[in-house]
Order: C-alpha cells, then sequence, then structure tokens
C-alpha cells in the first residue's frame, strides 16, 4: 500500500472575508475530488482570510500511480486556483510489511 499527500498553501491577494475564502476553497475541494478522487481537505489558518493551507490524499498499489497522480492534481490545481500558490510539499508513505 502506497500513501501519497500532497500539502498546498496559497496566497488569496485581496481577499477580505472568510465567505470569499470558503468559496474558493469549497471550489478547489470540489475539482479535486471530481477529477482525481483524492481525500482533501483545509487543514490549516482556517480563519486567516488571505491563507489558504489544503492536503490531499491518495492511496494505490504502485508509486508511480500515487506520485502522477498528485503531480497532475497539483498541476490542475496551479491552472485552476485564483491565488497564488506559495509552498508545496509531496510525501509518499509506503507499507512493506
Amino acid at each position: 500500500m502506497i500513501i501519497g499527500v500532497l500539502s498546498l498553501e496559497f496566497r488569496l491577494h485581496g481577499n477580505d472575508s472568510l465567505k470569499g475564502k470558503r468559496k474558493v476553497v469549497q471550489s478547489l475541494k470540489t475539482k479535486a475530488r471530481n477529477k482525481f478522487n483524492v481525500a482533501i481537505s483545509e487543514v490549516d489558518a482556517l480563519d486567516v482570510h488571505e491563507k489558504i493551507v489544503l492536503a490531499a490524499v491518495t492511496v494505490a498499489n504502485d508509486t508511480n500511480k500515487v506520485e502522477s497522480r498528485l503531480a497532475k492534481l497539483l498541476g490542475m490545481l496551479e491552472d485552476i486556483a485564483p491565488a497564488e500558490l506559495v509552498n508545496v510539499e509531496t510525501e509518499v508513505f509506503s507499507n512493506t510489511d
């Protein structure tokens, strides 16, 4: 079992409300789930108007499949996000039992 985690931090310049931020977050999460069937959630800075921190998780039986899915997800989110991507971290975990 291979588990991949993609952590992303965005800056939402000019946003002055949590309502506006939540609209952007919900749109990104829905599109990621629908296209890539990943679990995705806002994981930090929940009450900060101009910062979005998301984490997406996927599971497969092949490291290449996990890495490919996360790379494609990253590309899509970079393309559609109305915010500046300021940090990306990818981690892949393997169960070697």
